[in-house]
């Protein structure tokens, strides 16, 4: 049980560490960059520590050459003058120099091989970096295409362009309140028959029939004032019938 639980925990481990570098691989990239720049230039570094001691090892070693030719003439000149002791001990001397040209000789040949293979080594890293910086720059093309390839697809068929698009359709189809206040003006017309009216004036009988209204008032009234004067005459007359027969009753 223990065991296939650390089995699902490794493979879980593994899986959030593949995920991390996927969504931070150029990060990644970037730093292990600088990471190889750091380690060429300590390659650098050390490459410029051992062509010095290299150098060095040779001047010492053409000096070692140099008083070894050197005092080899002179024991030889010292053994022509007949002088065995001091051409002895020049033997002596040129013998201890010339085991420490060999150690030096040796020494010399190794630092030739280092400095060789260091040398190639820092050439092949710095081409390997130039080629890291180039792979980098392609990962960075790839990821921004695949942003944008993400957000135009997002944009194509996600929920934010329905969404736009049905606002849109909203907005386009929703009812014109102007259209709708008019609407209801002609119906209020209709129910109150202005509609009609309007129609007879604007083909001209509004006026007409205003006219002729005024005027059958005006004969209304004034035939009900002729009806009151011919009443208000009888009256008179029947009036002034009855006075005259009493005045006549009276006489006789």
């Amino acid at each position: 049980m223990f065991k296939t639980l650390s089995t699902l925990i490794t493979g879980a481990n593994a899986r959030a560490e593949d995920r991390v570098r996927d969504a931070f691989a150029i990060e990644l990239i970037d730093q292990k960059i600088r990471e190889a720049e750091q380690n060429l230039k300590a390659a650098k570094a050390t490459l410029a520590s051992l062509i010095q001691r290299q150098r060095s090892e040779d001047q010492q070693h053409q000096g070692l050459q140099n008083r070894i030719g050197d005092l080899t003439k002179r024991a030889t000149a010292a053994l022509t003058a007949g002088n065995d002791n001091l051409a002895a001990e020049a033997a002596t001397a040129i013998a201890k120099m010339e085991n420490e040209l060999t150690i030096r000789s040796e020494t010399l040949r190794r630092l030739d091989q280092k400095v060789l293979r260091l040398r190639s080594s820092i050439e092949a890293g710095h081409r390997r970096i130039i080629d890291l910086k180039q792979g980098a720059i392609q990962a960075r093309a790839v990821r921004r295409e695949q942003g944008i390839q993400t957000r135009m697809g997002a944009m194509s068929g996600g929920s934010s362009v329905e969404e736009a698009e049905e606002l849109i359709s909203r907005v386009l189809g929703r009812d014109d309140p102007f259209e709708h206040s008019e609407i209801l003006s002609d119906i209020n017309n209709d129910l109150s028959h202005g509609t009609i009216t309007d129609r007879l004036s604007d083909a001209g009988f509004g006026i007409l029939l205003l006219t002729l209204a005024l005027v059958n008032f005006v004969k209304y009234r004034f035939d009900d004032r002729l009806s009151e004067d011919r009443i208000q005459r009888l009256e008179d007359a029947r009036n002034e019938k009855l006075l005259s027969d009493y005045v006549n009753d009276n006489d006789a």
